[in-house]
């Protein structure tokens, strides 16, 4: 059934006068000794990372990945090489893509995929022509290390469709992908990653924990998805130390970062779009007490973009997007400190952020623990929030929505009396 649905939506040959011409050039010879000579410092195309569960009814992310490959009738090369079930996610996305304009084709290399050979797929010349000379290419969901098996030979050198590309990325076309699709944006991304509390307790384990993706934008910046709604802002941390990242961007669901090289300059422009927001961790400043055995980390910067909002890499500036005001008196002091007992939870952190950006106290507290079966439930972390002189904070006055940028973190672990129930 995959094959029919790709011979349905793979271009025509008339589509394509030049392929040879363009395989020979961009994914022949020259590829295979591309360290040799000097690539393209600045791709000139587009990313477009969504953060998971992408809906079909949100036209503002579709409409995007369309329009940045094209406009109408762009060609835009579907992969569900990461899906458990391909045929189906394939056909879903090609019908949303096509919905919103484009002519999409399914590109037919997925482990998954009954009678194929994804190892010949991926070096097929023909396949990597048609993907060179799309306008786009779309990721779906699924487990991402299929994604890097499939494109990445054993002895991890890059197939003939990973040059492809690579390639339509270089000449101007846009690389989106949801979930999976997200999480190979980045050199390094999460494999088998745990939940957020087991990371901080157990720590990194190359090959396991992380591995290499496929780094799309660059080794400047680690990706993570299902971002708010998970709480994983947590597990990026002690990923980003072991990899020496200073930016980190987590990306909520229904929601996806626009990510471009503005004036062909080698400085990220970031913009997020859709239905909610994303996290943005800076350790440029942060340090780790290295006389402490378990994770700890001091000084981070955390920021809360909302849909609209923009980050400059170049020169660390936020633009608020929309019409969202600076909060300059904020309101007035509520009794105590603001706390939740669980900052892992859906929303909890951006809640948290939002209450202590609009408010008068300095800093807010939140606590994370296991359940009682859990390994090790005594071991928990305090992750505290507090303004600093750079933090800002915006909201907008027609629509219920906010940002908070440069709020410190700092997290240490703490301990809780165990059992938590005694009989009276």
């Amino acid at each position: 059934m995959f094959q029919r649905l790709a011979a349905t939506f793979l271009p025509r040959p008339s589509l394509f006068p030049a392929v040879g011409l363009l395989i020979g050039l961009a994914i022949g010879p020259s590829m295979s000794a591309r360290a040799a000579g000097p690539a393209p410092a600045v791709p000139k195309g587009s990313l477009v990372i969504a953060g998971g569960a992408l809906r079909a009814d949100n036209a503002t992310v579709w409409k995007t990945i369309v329009d940045l490959a094209g406009g109408r009738g762009a060609r835009i090369a579907v992969f569900a090489t990461a899906a458990g079930n391909p045929e189906r996610s394939a056909r879903f996305v090609a019908e949303v893509l096509r919905g919103a304009g484009a002519e999409p084709f399914i590109v037919p290399l997925a482990p998954r995929l009954k009678d194929s050979d994804v190892r010949k797929a991926a070096d097929d010349a023909k396949l990597a022509a048609q993907v060179a000379g799309a306008g786009g290419a779309f990721f779906t969901g699924g487990d991402q290390g299929r994604i890097t098996a499939a494109l990445r030979r054993p002895d991890g050198t890059s197939t003939a469709v990973l040059d492809a590309l690579w390639a339509m990325y270089r000449r101007g076309g846009v690389i989106a992908g949801t979930s999976a699709g997200a999480a190979i944006m980045s050199s390094t991304m999460f494999y088998e990653g745990q939940a957020p509390l087991p990371t901080l307790k157990s720590g990194i384990t190359e090959g396991r924990d992380i591995a290499p993706g496929l780094g799309f934008i660059g080794d400047e910046v680690f990706v993570d998805q299902h971002l708010l709604v998970r709480g994983r802002f947590a597990r990026m941390l002690p990923a980003m130390l072991a990899r020496k990242y200073r930016l980190g961007l987590g990306i909520d669901e229904n929601t996806a970062a626009v990510v471009t090289h503005p004036d062909g300059k080698p400085g990220l422009s970031i913009q997020v779009i859709g239905y909610k927001g994303a996290i943005l961790l800076d350790l440029g400043q942060a340090t780790v007490d290295a006389a402490r055995p378990a994770f700890n980390i001091a000084n981070a910067r955390i920021s809360y973009m909302d849909a609209g909002d923009r980050y400059e890499t170049a020169g660390a500036t936020f633009k608020p997007g929309g019409d969202k005001e600076k909060i300059e008196d904020a309101g007035p002091a509520a009794s105590g400190a603001w706390f939740t007992p669980d900052i892992l939870g859906n929303q909890a952190v951006v809640d948290l952020l939002w209450k202590l950006g609009a408010g008068k106290l300095p800093k807010a507290t939140g606590i994370a623990f296991g359940g009682p079966a859990s390994a090790a439930p005594e071991r928990g972390f305090e992750f505290t929030f507090s303004k600093v002189p750079e933090s800002e904070s915006y909201e907008s006055n027609r629509a219920d929505t906010y940002s908070v940028y440069r709020v410190r973190l700092d997290v240490k672990p703490i301990r809780m009396k165990q059992p938590l129930y005694e009989n009276e």
